[in-house]
């Protein structure tokens, strides 16, 4: 499974950027066709009183890096890469990877 890693910087606006990714770009980026799952989650520091890197990770899925690549291609993938200017004020990287799943079965 191929997914598609987006890290958000620390926002100037948290609060505003939480309320746009809720209320604007989840609905724009819904509409994407193709995908086998997404996570979402908001990044939490390893030791406590520490600031975490980035702000929020985002992951998308498809059994493909060229599947993935056609999502973004498509109409609806170019409008939700193109709405990321509307609100990470704190900059966002895009990467790929090929995910391995290890789970405690397959680890014995």
């Amino acid at each position: 499974m191929y997914r598609l890693t987006v890290l958000y910087g620390h926002p100037e606006d948290p609060e505003a950027f939480d309320e746009y990714y809720t209320s604007t770009h989840i609905p724009v980026a819904k509409k994407m066709q193709g995908l086998t799952g997404w996570t979402i989650g908001h990044c939490e520091a390893a030791e406590e009183g520490e600031k975490p890197p980035y702000y929020m990770i985002v992951g998308l899925y498809a059994e493909s890096r060229e599947a993935l690549e056609a999502v973004l291609a498509s109409p609806e993938g170019q409008a939700t890469v193109a709405d990321v200017a509307n609100f990470a004020t704190g900059g966002a990287w895009f990467f790929f990877d090929d995910e391995q799943v290890i789970t405690p079965v397959t680890l014995g």
